[in-house]
C-alpha cells in the first residue's frame, strides 16, 4: 500500500486499533480506545469501529489494511516500545511497502532522554528511533517511545500513539486532535439525554419509531446500574437541528424520568440549592454509600448537612430514634423502620429532607419473606407525608447497594419536581 498522495483530503470516518497481548487475554483494560473515540466523536467523526489485536505482526497488518480502506483516520496505540513484542512500527512499515529507517534526530532525542536522566541508552532502544521512510516521527515528551504518522495512498492517515495513556493522550491532542480536518458536510454530531427510573426495555418501547436503524438521526439507547441513556446521532449540515427536534420528542415521551445531566447526585444537590433546602440520610445497608454519592459533587455542602450511618440494630435506636418495639415486632427491614429511620434523622439533623434506607444486600440473610435484595427507602419531608418504598434489586452485593443509593436519590428528585411515578425495581 503506497504512502504517497495529497494530505488534505477531510476526515469523516475513524477506526482506532489497540495492539497488545495483555488487552486481547483481558489482563488489562483498554481505556485508551474509549478515550480517543470520545475525543474524536466530539469534534464530529463518526468512529467506525475498535479493534484489540494481539502482539502479532501479520494480525496488526490485517487490522490496518482494513482500517484503512473504510476510513480516512486510523489511530493505533501500544507496540511502540523497545521490546520483540512491540510490532507496530513494522507493521506500518509492511502495510506502506517500505523498510525501516534511522531517524537521527528521533535518536538524539532519545539519547538525550537517558542522558537527562543519568542513565546510558541500552542498544535495544535505538529501535524506537527507526521509523517506515515516508512517516514522520511525533515527539514524546513523556516517555521514550515517539509516536509515528503517514499518509496511506493519499486518503487516510495513520497515527501510531504509545500505548500508557500519559504519553498517548497528550500526543493525541497535539498531533491528532490539532490537525483533524472535518468538513460540515460530513460532521457527525451526538447528544446523550440520560433518564432513571425505567428500565432500558421501557424506554425503548416508548421510542420504538424513533429508533428505526434506517431513521436519520439514529438513536439507540445504553444502560449502566438504572441509567438509561438515550443516545441520539446525525451528520450532515442539518445534524444539530435534526438532533434538537428529536431530543425534544424524546424528553416528551419519556417525561419526569429525563435528567438534566448525566448525574442524579449532581441534579438533586443543583435542585436543593435552588429551592434553599437541605437533606441528611440514615442508611444501613449501604453503609454511607448515599452520602458518599452526594458527597462526590463539588458543592454539596451546601445543601448536605451529614449522615447517620446505624448499620446495627442498636445505632437505629440510638441514633436515628427507631422505636425499639418496631424492630422487635416488624424488624429492621421493613416500612415501619425506614420510616422512622427518616423521620429520626430529619429531627436529628435539623433537615428539610431525609433519605433512610434499610435491607439485606447478601449475599447472605435472605427469607422466603424478605429475600437478599429486599431494601426499603423512605423519605421525611417537612410539611409533606413521608414516601416509603420497597424495592427487590438484583444482582451483586456491591449492585444491590449501588441501586439502593440511586433509587433513594430519585424518590427525592421526584418529590423536588413534583412528579409521582413508580421507580424500576419498585415493589410497591
Amino acid at each position: 500500500m503506497s504512502a504517497a498522495g495529497s494530505t488534505d483530503f477531510p476526515h469523516a470516518v475513524a477506526s482506532i486499533i489497540a495492539s497488545g497481548d495483555e488487552l486481547v487475554l483481558g489482563q488489562k483494560l483498554d481505556t485508551n480506545s474509549q478515550c480517543i473515540a470520545d475525543r474524536l466523536v466530539s469534534h464530529g467523526l463518526q468512529v467506525r469501529e475498535h479493534v484489540t489485536v494481539p502482539d502479532d505482526q501479520a494480525a496488526l497488518v490485517e487490522a490496518l489494511r482494513r482500517a484503512a480502506a473504510t476510513s480516512q483516520l486510523v489511530i493505533v496505540t501500544g507496540g511502540l516500545g523497545p521490546t520483540a513484542d512491540d510490532l507496530t512500527r513494522q507493521a506500518l512499515a509492511e502495510l506502506l511497502g517500505e523498510n525501516l529507517v534511522m531517524d537521527e534526530d528521533a535518536l538524539r532525542t532519545l539519547e538525550g532522554w537517558f542522558t537527562s536522566r543519568g542513565r546510558t541508552m541500552p542498544p535495544g532502544n535505538r529501535v524506537q528511533a527507526m521509523r517506515p521512510a515516508s512517516a514522520r516521527m511525533l515527539t514524546n515528551e513523556h516517555g521514550t517511545a515517539p509516536g509515528l504518522h503517514a499518509v496511506c495512498e493519499g486518503r487516510c492517515d495513520l497515527y501510531c500513539l504509545p500505548g500508557p495513556p500519559r504519553e498517548m493522550i497528550p500526543l493525541l491532542e497535539r498531533e491528532v486532535m490539532g490537525h483533524l480536518r472535518v468538513a460540515p458536510a460530513l460532521a457527525c454530531r451526538t447528544q446523550a439525554i440520560h433518564t432513571f427510573g425505567r428500565g432500558e426495555s421501557d424506554v425503548a418501547a416508548l421510542l420504538a419509531d424513533l429508533m428505526d436503524r434506517a431513521r436519520h438521526p439514529l438513536v439507540g439507547t445504553t444502560a449502566s446500574l438504572g441509567v438509561v441513556s438515550v443516545r441520539i446521532r446525525a451528520s450532515g449540515p442539518s445534524a444539530e437541528a435534526l438532533i434538537a427536534q428529536t431530543a425534544a420528542e424524546v424528553r416528551r415521551r419519556l417525561g419526569p424520568v429525563v435528567l438534566d445531566g448525566e448525574h442524579l447526585a449532581a441534579e438533586v444537590i443543583t435542585r436543593l440549592r435552588a429551592a434553599g433546602r437541605t437533606v441528611g440520610t440514615v442508611e444501613s445497608c449501604t453503609g454511607g454509600m448515599l452520602g458518599q454519592f452526594i458527597t462526590e459533587v463539588p458543592g454539596a455542602s451546601d445543601v448536605f448537612a451529614g449522615g447517620l450511618v446505624t448499620y446495627a440494630n442498636e445505632q437505629k435506636v440510638a441514633l436515628a430514634g427507631v422505636p425499639k418495639h418496631i424492630l422487635d415486632r416488624e424488624g429492621a427491614v421493613s416500612r415501619a423502620c425506614a420510616v422512622a429511620m427518616a423521620e429520626g434523622g430529619r429531627e436529628r439533623l435539623g433537615t428539610d429532607h431525609a433519605l433512610s434506607i434499610t435491607g439485606i444486600a447478601g449475599p447472605d440473610g435472605g427469607t422466603p419473606g424478605k429475600p437478599v435484595g429486599t431494601v426499603w427507602i423512605a423519605l421525611a419531608s417537612g410539611g409533606a407525608p413521608t414516601d416509603a418504598r420497597r424495592f427487590l434489586f438484583r444482582g451483586s452485593r456491591s449492585a444491590i447497594r449501588t441501586w439502593s443509593g440511586m433509587s433513594a436519590l430519585a424518590m427525592l428528585r421526584l418529590r423536588l419536581i413534583g412528579a409521582d411515578m413508580r421507580l424500576l425495581n419498585q415493589q410497591e
